[in-house]
């Protein structure tokens, strides 16, 4: 079966959802799902071993005709935004109702639509015009989308700094696709390595700064955290899950098309090492539940990348066999970032929908509350964190596998696997921490405030789309070798000479194994434990109360205080600012102690630079003022400036 019909079935739900979706909620809903289900038939046609799908129109749009292409690699992401595009749907028809949202929410559902609409083409197109025209719909699709909460004027400056990044990276894109289009006398995408020549291989600069952006690719990250936190929550996972997605895509798809440089998989691997390991830091810092998770985003963009350039890096020394490791690490979790943060961000969309914070350190105790979130934000922060049984640890182990592999050919890739293993190896380190620390203040100890006592579960709309996720989490992670046909298809799109059919290596299916019966003895511990309190009873007590008659929740680890001794460690990178006002007196009355990490890189470095500029600007704005004296003056001045510089350049 062709995969063409199915797409065509997508993007037509799809566009009937843009003209239904203020008045018919349900019938959008039903179209979306429909769209979904279609995209991932679709896209696993294409991975199970048939064909890449091509088509040709004959009406030009844009002057250009449209050419649509599926193949491994763009199945690979397609498949992802039909589970991701269909879960978040329906999670927004209790998370985000009419009756609450009465102007937003018929508006998010139009651009919901349009975003997974505009991202099918970004996925299909093989015309650099269309490709863009498709990558601008999406960017101002997911702008709308950040702005729906837009009352509040942090919500309006995270839309507008995400739409001013991701601008920026389209200008680069722009320069790519029109510079590669001038090279090869058409804009049609395809592979071509011989038409554009290796002198071409520096094109590779302008798509990883243009897509790196989108990723969210440390340092250019910092639209991710701000649009991430103030997006409503369905929103922030398509925006995790999919839509940094793409910067991926663009990085893994025109790689395989297009020469590169020899240098790229040095410096791929370097800044995924550099990102994993600040992105986890940042992370680590943060009070806000859902800026917490954003930044995780950084860290795990970074460990792909690191997969990516370790398979860059093989190639370019001969297609070396431990480059298809690292790039199925990569590949692999592209998908699992996408199950287990799509999961993490609707649990905290349910946190925040039951007690109106993200603030961790004004939660706490909500496992009694809340026990299906409580427990579901516990499997996606254990995937997350990289332990087993979960898909998390499978997507990781595959990139050190390629990178042990790297270090024992004794080449001169050694030198940048070894410190990328250990750059990882701290990260994952860090990530258990930042993990343990959401997990344990928001849903552990205490409720320290009257919100977070009073919190309930959703209802069976935002349940069951978690539940989704995390059974998807269990599934890669027990069964990773039954997703290896289907990954061993991407990877071979993208290097042909690494196509070992559908064979997964030995050592996955050890890992299956051992994952499945370390899942069977976890859950007959937890049953024999269960039981053996249930015969028992439970015996409740405090805990050591520090000398106090009267323990309070306030006297709990806070956020900061929990994360200080790691975080200290970053100090150089985060910069936090503390307020400290001590006790004062024989009988303190008050004292507090108020820490807040900035956004460093933006608002140190980048925020600077532009006001500067915007000074300079302003300034040379003055001299625009009407009166025509002075231009000829400054007339003058400039013929006098050309003319010292000629006599100098003569004389000299």
């Amino acid at each position: 079966m062709s995969p063409g019909p199915l797409l065509l079935v997508a993007a037509g739900c799809l566009a009937a959802g843009v003209v239904v979706a203020p008045r018919l909620p349900r019938t959008w809903l039903g179209l979306t799902l429909a769209a979904a289900a279609a995209l991932l038939a679709a896209a696993m046609i294409v991975l199970a071993g048939v064909a890449d799908w091509e088509w040709h129109g004959q009406v030009a749009l844009g002057g250009e005709r449209p050419h649509l292409r599926v193949d491994g690699v763009s199945a690979w992401f397609l498949a992802l935004l039909g589970v991701i595009g269909g879960v978040g749907a329906a999670y927004a028809r209790e998370y985000w109702p009419d009756h609450h949202h009465r102007v937003s929410a018929p508006r998010g559902r139009r651009w919901w639509s349009l975003l997974l609409l505009s991202l099918v083409v970004v996925l299909t197109a093989s015309n650099g015009l269309h490709f863009l025209l498709g990558w601008e719909l999406f960017t101002v699709s997911a702008f709308f989308l950040v702005k729906l909460g837009g009352e509040r004027r942090e919500v309006r400056a995270a839309g507008w700094l995400y739409l001013a990044a991701s601008h920026a990276g389209t200008v680069c894109l722009f320069a790519f696709f029109a510079t590669l289009a001038a090279r090869t006398g058409s804009w049609d995408l395809g592979p071509m390595r011989a038409v554009v020549g290796e002198d071409g291989a520096a094109l590779f600069w302008l798509v990883l700064a243009g897509f790196g952006v989108k990723a969210g690719l440390f340092p250019l990250h910092v639209w991710l955290p701000s649009a991430h936190a103030n997006a409503p929550s369905h929103v922030s996972a398509i925006l995790s899950g999919v839509a940094v997605k793409m910067g991926v895509y663009g990085l893994v798809r025109f790689s395989g098309w297009l020469p590169v440089p020899p240098a790229a998989g040095w410096v791929v691997i370097g800044l995924g090492a550099a990102g994993a390991l600040l992105g986890i830091a940042f992370a680590l810092a943060q009070d806000d539940l859902k800026r917490l998770l954003a930044y995780s985003s950084v860290e795990n963009i970074g460990i792909i990348l690191v997969g990516l350039g370790g398979g860059l890096l093989a190639q370019a020394q001969g297609d070396a066999p431990w480059g298809r490791l690292a790039l199925a690490g990569a590949l692999l979790h592209v998908w699992n970032h996408g199950l287990f943060k799509g999961l993490l961000f609707l649990g905290a969309g349910s946190v925040l929908h039951a007690t109106g914070t993200r603030e961790i350190s004004r939660l706490g105790g909500l496992w009694r509350t809340m026990p299906w979130t409580a427990g579901l934000f516990a499997v996606g922060a254990a995937a997350v964190a990289g332990l087993p049984p979960l898909n998390g640890f499978v997507g990781e182990w595959l990139v050190y596998l390629g990178l042990f592999d790297a270090v024992a050919g004794a080449g001169p890739a050694v030198w940048a696997a070894v410190p990328a293993a250990l750059a990882l190896a701290t990260a994952g380190a860090l990530a258990l921490a930042a993990f343990v620390k959401a997990g344990t203040l928001v849903f552990m100890g205490a409720p320290r405030s009257a919100a977070a006592e009073a919190a309930h579960d959703g209802g069976a709309w935002m349940r069951v789309p978690m539940l989704l996720l995390a059974a998807g989490c269990f599934v890669i992670g027990l069964a990773p070798a039954l997703v290896w046909p289907l990954l061993a298809r991407a990877i071979a799109t993208w290097n042909p000479s690494w196509a070992q059919a559908g064979v997964a290596p030995a050592p996955l299916g050890t890992l299956g194994g051992a994952q499945v019966t370390l899942a069977i003895v976890a859950l007959l511990a937890a049953v024999g434990l269960w039981r053996r309190v249930r015969h028992n009873g439970v015996i409740r007590s405090l805990t050591w109360d520090c000398g106090y008659a009267r323990p309070t929740a306030r006297m709990q680890y806070t956020s900061a205080s929990f994360a200080s001794i790691a975080a200290g460690w970053f100090t150089w990178i985060l910069q936090p600012e503390r307020m400290l006002r001590r006790p004062r007196g024989t009988f303190p009355a008050t004292a507090s102690r108020v820490e807040r990490v900035p956004e460093t890189v933006l608002e140190r470095v980048i925020g600077p630079v532009a006001d500067m500029m915007l000074g300079i600007s302003t300034a040379v704005r003055r001299l625009q003022h009407g009166r025509l004296q002075s231009y000829l003056l400054y007339l003058l001045a400039g013929i006098a400036a050309v003319g010292a510089l000629v006599v100098w350049g003569g004389a000299s």
